[in-house]
């Protein structure tokens, strides 16, 4: 069997440079830290540069940022064809032909999301580093008919965090840990790790991400992003290594709201092989259309103040963002019993992940290329087993284990769970308390700071957490950056009722122009070295 470094060498294409090149150091004059992608988009209309030389910047900073200097471990591998994809978006470009505001704008996408080319699709396994399908997902190919440049490939916690309760978040056998740009030492979450990280680290002008359960939404709280968790249906995810049909979906990750509204614009959209999207053509829209700092005016908004966890100082970050909010003209109502009558949500939920798990990823693994050996999830347990010292080095495989014991589809105990799950996260969770409270969005704290990475004793982050409900109701959810605890970034949290995406994204906006809490990161190597007093 193929060694982990030669995995890693074959997995890590950068363009080498041409003969009439210039030097790479000559070329760093284009400046894309913390660049926009409505100022990318102004600098290419303008000619100031062009998307290769757009694209070559984002490599030298990968380069630069990623396999040198403070080695995030953030992208699995860079695009072969990524440099000609641009120079045909320029030749667009030329001939008059621009497509969007995401013309010849690179953007990173997590390595368990299919791309044409010679790179494989890995979810950070070994046992898929023959995946290669050589086929866009739709949800890529909606990128690049709206014009974007798909960059490369980012690293994620292995199988999505699916694997064991004992995971380190971020880690994959694939692609190393992943580091947190704001503290080299901490974690940037997961499973969307390495999506968070590089935009945060402006690796990309925007990533891609998925979630099951919080995987883009801590992971951008968490690196000092805004992270967007569509309704489920509104973005494809055929092509995607999965969980859950239940609850996964794809989404943004970027470093301002209008950004990450303008790339779900591109994402969204129905897709046949994919029945829960049947109706997402009929509900996208132009979702950075209508943002506005002053929509926030006069909306009555749900404060879940008994979701807001027990650091003194998440609490007090949080009770600032309530500020901003009330001076950006919300009308705020304190819900102290949004927990009331949810009991048995999680096991309802954890039953139908395992099973879903178990049945997805057989089709999923049905239908790779003949060369990927591990047919099932049976296979891929095996394969682990028989390559414990990479794949099995840090912590075990318990929850494959576990949803390999598991029944199928038709069982009753899992569509009991199902109903059980839906109708207490949905109609009896949010629907009831943006109903009982008549308020239009529920907020909190997305998350507690980035904790200390310990490959030996896996995660321990303490705190709150906002995710389960819309992920297992499939409903919007918005993370926005609104302070800092010692130097590390948290989010708030907004979530809204079914298909009201656009609202939540406009009401992200409002807050992120209220508060403007972003700071661009730092690559301490330590909290203790990142903490500014002033925003302890």
């Amino acid at each position: 069997m193929r060694t982990l470094a030669l995995a890693l060498a074959a997995l890590t294409p950068l363009p080498a440079l041409a003969q009439d090149e210039p030097p790479r150091i000559a070329r760093m004059a284009v400046q894309v830290e913390e660049k926009s992608i409505p100022e990318l988009a102004a600098m290419l209309a303008a000619g100031t540069i062009s998307s290769e030389e757009l694209t070559r910047a984002y490599i030298d900073r990968i380069e630069a940022l990623d396999r040198k200097g403070p080695t995030l471990n953030s992208v699995i591998a860079v695009m072969p064809g990524a440099i000609a994809e641009a120079q045909a978006r320029d030749a667009d470009r030329r001939r008059g032909d621009v497509r969007g505001p995401l013309h010849g704008i690179p953007l990173l996408i997590k390595d368990n999301i299919e791309a044409m080319g010679p790179v494989p699709t890995t979810a950070g396994s070994t046992a898929l580093l023959a995946n290669v399908t050589d086929r866009d997902a739709p949800l890529v190919a909606k990128l690049r008919a709206a014009g974007a440049i798909i960059l490369g490939k980012t690293n994620l916690s292995q199988w999505a965090n699916i694997r064991s309760d004992n995971a380190t978040s971020g880690w994959s056998s694939v692609g190393g840990l992943v580091k947190n740009p704001y503290a080299l030492d901490r974690n940037a979450c997961g499973s969307s790790s390495g999506s968070g990280a590089a935009a945060a680290a402006s690796l990309a002008a925007a990533t891609i991400g998925t979630e099951t359960d919080g995987s883009i939404i801590c992971p951008s709280s968490i690196n000092g992003l805004v992270g967007f968790k569509p309704t489920l249906g509104l973005v494809s995810r055929t092509h995607v290594v999965p969980i859950s049909h239940s609850q996964d979906t794809a989404g943004p990750m970027a470093r301002s709201v209008s950004d990450a509204a303008l790339v779900l614009t591109a994402l969204a959209g129905s897709d046949p092989a994919d029945p829960a999207t049947a109706e997402a053509d009929a509900r996208k829209t132009d979702y950075a259309a209508g943002l506005s700092p002053g929509y926030l005016q006069g909306v009555r908004i749900g404060v879940l103040k008994d979701r807001t966890g027990s650091n003194a100082r998440v609490q007090a970050v949080f009770a600032g963002a309530l500020d901003w909010l009330a001076a950006a003209g919300a009308e705020l109502v304190e819900i102290t019993d949004s927990r009331t009558g949810l009991e048995g949500l999680g096991e309802a939920e954890f039953k139908v992940l395992m099973v879903e798990l178990k049945a997805d990823m057989n089709a999923y693994l049905a239908n790779t290329p003949a060369t990927v050996t591990a047919r099932t999830l049976k296979d891929v347990i095996a394969f682990n087993t028989a390559n414990a010292p990479i794949e099995l080095a840090w912590f075990d495989q318990g929850l494959f284990d576990l949803a390999e014991s598991q029944n199928g589809l038709d069982d009753p105990a899992y569509l009991e769970a199902l109903a059980k799950a839906r109708r207490l996260a949905g109609p009896e969770g949010i629907d009831k308390l943006l109903k009982t409270h008549d308020v239009r969005f529920l907020v909190g704290p997305s998350n507690a700071p980035a904790w200390v990475s310990d490959l030996v004793n896996g995660d321990h982050g303490v705190g709150p957490s906002q995710s389960q409900m819309a992920a297992v109701a499939g409903y919007p959810h918005i993370t926005v950056p609104m302070g800092y605890v010692a130097g590390l970034p948290v989010g708030m949290s907004i979530i809204g009722g079914k298909w009201q995406d656009h609202e939540v994204i406009k009401a992200g906006y409002a807050f992120e122009q209220a508060s403007q809490a972003r700071v661009a990161p730092s690559y301490a190597p330590s909290a203790e070295a990142a903490a500014d007093p002033i925003r302890r």
